[in-house]
């Protein structure tokens, strides 16, 4: 009971809690210690050497940070982190065992009390930096986002325990037995530390810790100064730590000169420190993870400073005792409590190859030598300028617009070092891709290829030759009209159009002659339109020519010119001879090319004549694929709405898809509308369905998209997607149009909701699926398992499906190449990588979408990981039927009916669901209604 409602007040997950309370005990040990050690230190040192000795103590912690940081670095490569923190937590307690006999011997030489000064500071920024690493290791960027603020409880709450503990024992057994304590709990860290260590760290392998912890050999302060979002935290954590230090002088010297005894002040400093974080363990329990999850990482980091701000300027008016506690109170209980988790999460989209070395730089190194800096403004302004503890806040408000500005800055970085992260996690998919040919770079290699390539080379470059339209090869394409090859023939006519009016005129005219139909036609095209013709006797001379590649080419041509110019029809008589041309194909003869009757086919399709389409009609079922697809070309050339169902119905087949998606795009906008209807009234097949939104994207326009957006609702999940996909690339090509934003987000959370219902469904299904696995022991039990395991296939092809609709219609809310990217990441197979997705989307969209969106992403990824999904609450599987069955899809209607019709006589309950689907319009769906409810009415 206990722990569920642990795992549910702090979205803990299944198989995390055990781990996240370990690392938990771990850190408030860690801070416990501390908050036993500090306040003796800090009062030890006031009491001996006044708050006047401050500034230089802050100056010695920084070079002793810097100086130290060198070894550091070098152990990092060569020892493992396990046994870097493992030292230093022998070290630190025996440090602290050895004050316990300084106190004892009440031996105070000024050296040892800033040696101890030093070591407590550095101890505070090194334990916790190591933790935090640690817990970089131990979790990804989404559970961490969940749990460091669970975790970071147990940081406040030894906080309080150690600062309460200080302020009641140090007045009855001595600041010295304080310290046998503190380093008794220090030892106890060393076994959890080694614990947590070989349950989540060791298992991850050799090469995910060496990839989580590897140091790069270049040093920690070029990694920070290489990479923007590394300098804006740097200089977050430094001037956050300059202000920190500024408020701990105004603290503890309103402190010290109101409490003259040393155990009193530490009695003080420890009831106010566990005070504080006793404030910051209320807000980590039950604010942080709020406030981060709907803010957002930078802007929780704003909250701070602005607090400081407005309590430096109280104290102002005010300087008073009060009035610094309250600075203090501000301080330490946003500090540790949602700026530290904030910050923490800060570092989590740095790649994992340089986070190890740069935290540690930042957290030691910069904290140490802000500390230094603060130092050095204490004694400019206290020593040289005679400022008053109160006045400091002046320098504090100074500061704090620096502060700002950075936090500011690190909003771009942070969002931008997730894509980055992303753009790499999948360069390697995008590298598997197959290149495509590659673009001609210089003139020199097209000349080459002109005169010395292949024959399937020159057709490639000659249709690059078109994309240049470099008048300068001239020569070089009317030399290749005597290429052996007749389809170089034929494109290298087509390349005389971009030269000048009539170029190679008498050559193409030869060309007429050539025995290849393609070849004639191209040149007869080509002397139509380059040459000045009186009365066109072109026609005159090759409509009735004895060569039937001349005849037919120039009936074609006749057809084509036609079109515009309904006079020249008339003159030639061109429905007569298309007439004759038809009979004649038609006469039985061994001679007869296929090519004739393809010719004609198209001249049909030209001369817009509705008399001959029988013609055309009828050689949609030819035994020749070739006039086929001709058949299909000449019924989109003539736009007619005849043809309009028998091109829908070619685009079932694949091999004549290319050729009815060509011919319906002839029609232009006007088809839209007849479109969209046969689709809402399901008088297209289901196999056609995914293709019409391509066609109707051909159109462009801002008639397009509105149609395509109407598509959006369609009952078939293809048919939206395909839209969402069209759409997308409207909008790249053509950004001047209009897209609803509105609508796009109505339509994304449709889809969720649809998702949602999709991926509850599956979870019933197959759970019921795994517990009777084993338990088949009839033909009956076979059936119902064979139904309800493709009821899952189909429901998981759907959430694929669904997915990718999401992400598409995501595209038209947001840069399409974040969007992009993040899809990549989200189904990738990689948790990490998945994880630094949903992230990304996180600082992407808008609230209202992130709060839908992202809670299904994490159950399905959860989910396919065999995993619980906590989120996700499973319906029955009545309501998981009944879900199913109201929706539109009507491929799950059919699975969900076929599956009931399986299932034992006795589930009477799913009567009243199957009962009112046996009136469906759609035959199929009623059918098998019918076929359900009699298995079901069996006794």
């Amino acid at each position: 009971m206990l722990r569920k409602f642990i795992q549910k007040t702090f979205d803990i997950r299944s198989g995390e809690l055990g781990v996240s309370l370990l690392m938990q005990l771990y850190i408030f040990l860690i801070i416990t210690t501390l908050l036993i050690v500090k306040p003796t230190v800090n009062a030890l040192f006031l009491s001996k050497l006044t708050s006047e000795s401050l500034p230089y103590a802050f100056l010695l912690v920084a070079l002793v940070a810097v100086g130290s940081s060198f070894f550091y670095n070098k152990a990092l490569k060569r020892f493992s982190l396990l046994k870097i923190v493992t030292a230093t937590l022998i070290v630190s307690g025996v440090v602290f065992i050895s004050l316990k006999f300084l106190l004892s011997l009440q031996y105070f030489s000024t050296w040892l009390l800033y040696f101890y000064y030093v070591w407590v500071a550095i101890y505070a920024v090194l334990a916790t930096s190591q933790f935090w690493v640690l817990a970089n290791l131990v979790y990804n960027i989404r559970e961490a986002k969940r749990l460091f603020g669970f975790i970071g409880a147990g940081a406040i709450s030894g906080g309080i325990l150690g600062g309460y503990l200080t302020n009641l024992l140090a007045p009855v057994i001595g600041n010295d037995d304080l310290m046998i304590i503190a380093a008794l709990i220090m030892f106890a860290c060393i076994p959890l530390l080694h614990i947590i260590w070989r349950k989540r760290v060791k298992n991850l392998g050799v090469f995910r810790q060496q990839q989580r912890t590897y140091a790069s050999d270049e040093p920690s302060f070029k990694l920070i100064l290489k990479s923007k979002h590394l300098t804006y935290i740097a200089g977050i954590i430094g001037v956050g730590v300059i202000v920190a230090k500024l408020v701990d002088y105004q603290f503890s010297d309103m402190a010290s000169k109101a409490i003259g005894n040393s155990d009193d002040l530490a009695s003080f400093f420890g009831f106010w420190f566990s005070t504080f974080n006793l404030t910051s363990l209320a807000i980590q329990l039950f604010l942080t993870r709020r406030i981060v999850g709907v803010w957002g990482v930078a802007s929780t980091l704003l909250i701070l400073p602005l607090g400081i701000g407005l309590a430096a300027i109280l104290f102002i008016v005010f300087p008073e005792l009060w009035a610094v506690i309250l600075i203090k109170a501000i301080d330490g209980s946003f500090k540790q409590s949602i700026n530290k988790a904030a910050s923490e999460l800060l570092v989590l989209p740095v790649p994992t190859e340089v986070k190890n070395k740069t935290k540690s730089f930042i957290d030691v190194v910069v904290d140490s030598v802000a500390t230094g800096i603060a130092g050095c403004l204490l004694i400019f302004v206290v020593k040289g300028l005679d400022f008053e503890a109160y006045q400091v806040s002046i320098l504090i408000l100074i500061l704090l617009s620096v502060w700002l500005f950075f936090i500011f800055k690190v909003r771009t970085t942070y969002f931008e070092s997730f894509r980055e992260n992303l753009i790499s996690f999948t360069a390697k998919q995008t590298k598997r891709k197959k290149r495509k040919s590659k673009s001609v770079s210089t003139k020199l290699t097209i000349i080459n290829v002109l005169e010395n390539g292949e024959e399937s080379e020159i057709l490639y470059m000659l249709n690059k030759v078109n994309d240049v339209s470099d008048k300068r090869l001239k020569n070089l394409i009317i030399q290749l009209l005597d290429h052996p090859s007749n389809e170089v023939k034929a494109a290298a006519i087509s390349n005389l159009y971009l030269l000048d009016k009539g170029t190679a005129i008498d050559k193409v005219q030869e060309l007429i002659y050539q025995r290849d139909d393609e070849v004639v036609l191209a040149a007869m095209r080509y002397l139509l339109i380059h040459t000045d013709i009186n009365g066109l006797e072109l026609f005159d001379a090759y409509l009735n020519h004895k060569d039937p590649y001349i005849s037919s080419a120039a009936l074609l041509c006749l057809a084509i010119e036609s079109r515009d110019n309904k006079r020249l029809a008339q003159r030639y008589k061109l429905g007569l001879r298309i007439a004759k041309q038809i009979e004649h194909v038609n006469l039985p003869s061994d001679t007869h090319r296929i090519e004739e009757t393809i010719e004609l086919i198209q001249t049909i399709g030209y001369a817009e004549n509705s008399r001959f389409y029988s013609y055309i009609t009828a050689h949609f079922n030819n035994k020749n694929d070739e006039v086929i697809k001709a058949a299909i070309k000449a019924a989109g050339i003539s736009s007619s709405p005849l043809f309009l169902d028998n091109l829908l119905d070619f685009l079932q087949h694949k091999k004549f898809r290319n050729e009815a998606i060509s011919a319906l795009k002839n029609y232009g906008h006007a088809i839209i509308k007849e479109l969209i209807f046969k689709l809402n009234y399901d008088q297209i097949d289901p196999n056609s369905k995914q293709f019409i939104p391509e066609i109707i994207g051909a159109f462009g326009g801002q008639k397009a998209v509105n149609a395509l957006f109407k598509l959006l609702r369609n009952k078939d999940l293809i048919v939206r997607l395909e839209s969402a996909r069209v759409l997308n690339k409207l909008k790249s090509k053509h950004p001047s149009l209009k897209f609803s934003k509105r609508d796009v987000v109505r339509l994304i959370l449709q889809e969720c909701k649809l998702y949602h219902r999709t991926l509850s469904a599956m979870q019933i299904q197959k759970q019921i699926f795994l517990k009777y696995e084993e338990m088949l022991t009839s033909d009956k039990d076979v059936e119902e398992f064979s139904a309800r395991n493709s009821l899952i296939d189909l429901l998981e092809r759907r959430l694929d499906h669904g997915l990718e609709q999401i992400f598409t219609l995501l595209g038209l809310r947001y840069q399409q190449k974040d969007i992009e990217i993040a899809y990549q990441g989200i189904i990738s197979e990689k948790q990490e990588v998945r994880a630094n997705a949903i992230e990304f989307l996180d600082n992407l969209l808008q609230p209202n979408l992130k709060h839908t969106l992202l809670p299904l992403v994490e159950s399905s990824t959860v989910f396919n990981e065999n995993q619980e999904a906590d989120d996700l609450v499973a319906p029955t599987e009545k309501m998981c039927f009944e879900m199913l069955l109201k929706g539109k899809d009507q491929k799950i209607k059919l699975a969900v009916l076929y599956l009931i019709a399986q299932l034992d006589g006795e589930n009477k309950t799913y009567i009243p669901l199957v009962k009112p689907l046996t009136r469906h319009q759609n035959k199929k769906i009623s059918t098998f209604a019918i076929n359900a409810l009699n298995n079901l009415l069996e006794d």
